[in-house]
């Protein structure tokens, strides 16, 4: 199968009237010099194609949570993701004990093994373990009743059961124990700072240690100001940090992300939807680890006012970027897709238009930039 007549964005971040061929899944091919074969086509006139969005920080969506820990739970989430163009995810977890963590952990293990392939649905390429290694001060809308110091042998536990594919690991670096939790788990997951009171020199230090991400910016974690630039100044004074932020138009006013994409750029700044089970149904309450939770529109909180995540997929998030928060359309996309896969290993088969890399596309129309058409794995999404 080939996709022609389209703008097709392309590793170098530019838009090439290209034709695409893919077989089993695979991109096999990129031409710009006429007809690459004869094979059956997808035409894709008027319309941009891009990668398939990776999400590397999203909690749930049409009524299913990470955290219930059922293999049913993540194929109905792999299956919304995929019909919004989210073709690669990280089911994210909330705070809570071991127990419920490693239940977790081996369903997504147990996907991995017999359901990731099949048509249709986002691939699942591990976990995004979002505590219980978290401030009390800065919980946000996790769990106080679960939170722990940093403990690495819990961590490898749960690892283990899910596979050894926990890609992401959230922490508090001010903790006890924190600094001693990076060096031993560094090598095997990638260190977030998250949900945290830590200070420049904290972060700095972590940073040093071996910490190399920071989840979603500013939310959870100290202002930046200018005597105290706190996770966020250090986080931009070195280069290797891949921040995320969450562009729903709620969790930060729309200049304060065309800020950080000023300060980040499209080399490091990484766009989330941090979405809850709420995501793609209609306001009411609904639950977020294990607490109520109350959505209106695209606003979820605590009954205490707290917010928690977000009603919103990530392609929705990229659009608001670039109408509300004015970040170029080749940025966002960037942003949305090389950027991910490439803090949490899995650029060598997914986030750009690459031969040899999965056959994941999402056509859109040039005029609004609303989906045409969606493919993962070489198969069309049904709508």
């Amino acid at each position: 199968m080939k996709i022609i007549n389209g703008s097709v964005f392309l590793e170098d971040g530019q838009f090439k009237d290209v034709e695409v061929a893919f077989e089993d899944g695979i991109i096999t091919a990129i031409s710009d010099e006429g007809p690459i074969y004869d094979t059956e086509t997808v035409d894709a006139s008027g319309c941009y194609v891009i990668p398939g969005l990776c999400d590397i920080h999203l909690h749930g969506c049409m009524s299913y949570d990470t955290c219930d820990g059922t293999v049913e739970a993540l194929k109905a989430m792999a299956s919304y993701e995929a019909k919004c163009g989210v073709t690669s995810i990280l089911p994210t977890t909330m705070t809570y004990p071991e127990e419920i963590l490693t239940n977790i952990a081996k369903a997504v293990n147990e996907y991995r093994k017999y359901d990731n392939d099949v048509p249709g649905r986002a691939t699942i390429h591990g976990i995004n373990m979002e505590g219980p290694f978290i401030s009390r001060e800065k919980k946000g809308a996790q769990n106080p009743k679960y939170i722990q110091n940093c403990d690495y042998d819990m961590f490898h536990r749960v690892n283990e059961a899910s596979g050894g594919v926990i890609r992401l690991c959230d922490i508090a670096p001010e903790l006890e124990g924190a600094m001693d939790f990076i060096d031993r788990a560094k090598d095997e997951t990638r260190i977030s700072i998250a949900h945290t009171t830590a200070d420049y020199e904290t972060c700095i230090e972590a940073y040093k240690h071996g910490a190399k991400h920071l989840t979603h910016l500013f939310d959870a974690m100290p202002p930046f100001t200018h005597r105290a630039p706190g996770p966020i100044g250090a986080a931009a004074e070195l280069d290797f940090v891949t921040p995320e932020i969450i562009c729903d138009g709620i969790h930060v006013f729309p200049p304060a992300v065309n800020l950080m994409y000023k300060v980040f750029g499209a080399e490091r700044l990484i766009l989330i939807s941090d979405s809850t089970r709420a995501t793609g149904l209609s306001d009411g309450e609904y639950e977020l680890g294990g607490q109520p939770v109350n959505v209106k529109g695209r606003l979820a909180t605590l009954h205490d006012g707290t917010i928690a995540g977000s009603a919103t997929n990530l392609y929705d998030c990229m659009i608001t970027a670039i109408n509300e928060m004015h970040i170029p359309l080749e940025a966002a996309i960037l942003c949305s897709t090389r950027n991910p896969a490439l803090a949490v290993g899995i650029y060598d088969t997914v986030g750009s238009i690459t031969i040899g890399k999965q056959a994941d596309f999402v056509i859109i129309n040039k005029s609004d930039l609303s989906i045409n058409n969606v493919i993962v794995r070489g198969s069309y999404v049904n709508s």
